[in-house]
C-alpha cells in the first residue's frame, strides 16, 4: 500500500515537472537510505543521470515561465512526463521505501504502466489549465502558475517519499484546484464572447440606423 502510494505521488509530481522527482529520487537514492532503488534501475542515482537530470530541469524551469513558449513546452512534454513518471513508480514502488512491496518487484511491467498513466492524467490537467489562467490573465499569471506547479511538484515529492498516506489528500486537492481553474477559465471566455457578441449587434444596430458608435464606447467592457 505505502509502496504504491509513494510511486503515484512521484509519478503524479512528475506530471507537473517531469525532472523534479527525477533528480529527487536519484539524489535520495545516492545520498540515504530512504530510498534503495532495485538493481535494473540504479543508474537513475549514477552521476550523469543526476546531471543530466538537473539540466533538464534548469531547462524546464525556465521555458515553463514564459507566456506562449509553455504551452509549446506542455506539448514536447506529452511523451517526457508520463514516460519519467513510468519509470518513477516502477523504481520506487519496488524500493526499500517504508515497506518493500513484492507484487511491484514482480511486475515492473504494471508498475510502469500505472505510474505513466498517474503522470498523464496529471500533466493533462495542467494542460488544460495553464490556457484558462493565461487568458484571465493576459498572459501574467504564466510563472506564478509555474511557480505554484513546480512548489507542489516537491512538495509532493518529499510527501510521497516521508509521508506516503498524506498523497490521498494531495491529489484530491490537486484535482479540485485544477477542476476550478479550469471552469473559471471557460466560464470567463463565454462571457467574453458573449459581451463581443453584444457589441458587435449593437454596432450593427447604429450603423444601420445611421449613428456613428464612439470609439471609445464598449472598451471598458
Amino acid at each position: 500500500m505505502f509502496a504504491a502510494l509513494t510511486g503515484a505521488g512521484l509519478s503524479a509530481a512528475a506530471g507537473l515537472n517531469a525532472f523534479i522527482p527525477l533528480v529527487m529520487v536519484g539524489l535520495f537514492a545516492r545520498f540515504t537510505d530512504f530510498i534503495v532503488l532495485p538493481e535494473n534501475l540504479t543508474w537513475l542515482e549514477s552521476w550523469p543521470a543526476i546531471i543530466i537530470g538537473l539540466l533538464l530541469l534548469a531547462t524546464e524551469l525556465v521555458l515553463d515561465k514564459i507566456p506562449g513558449v509553455d504551452h509549446i513546452n506542455d506539448l514536447l512534454q506529452s511523451l517526457i512526463r508520463p514516460l519519467v513518471g513510468g519509470v518513477i513508480f516502477a523504481a520506487t514502488a519496488a524500493a526499500q521505501v517504508i515497506d518493500e512491496s513484492n507484487f511491484w518487484q514482480d511486475n515492473p511491467l504494471i508498475a510502469g504502466i500505472v505510474g505513466a498513466i498517474v503522470a498523464a492524467g496529471v500533466h493533462a490537467a495542467k494542460s488544460a489549465s495553464r490556457p484558462a489562467v493565461n487568458a484571465a490573465t493576459a498572459g501574467t499569471g504564466a510563472p506564478v502558475a509555474s511557480f505554484a506547479e513546480d512548489a507542489t511538484s516537491v512538495a509532493l515529492s518529499l510527501i510521497a517519499i516521508f509521508v506516503p498516506v498524506l498523497v490521498i489528500v494531495v491529489l484530491i486537492a490537486m484535482a479540485a484546484v485544477f477542476y476550478r481553474v479550469v471552469t473559471t477559465g471557460r466560464r470567463r471566455r463565454r462571457r467574453r464572447a458573449m459581451l463581443e457578441a453584444e457589441e458587435r449587434a449593437e454596432r450593427e444596430e447604429r450603423a444601420a440606423a445611421g449613428i456613428k458608435t464612439p470609439w471609445w464606447r464598449g472598451r471598458w467592457r
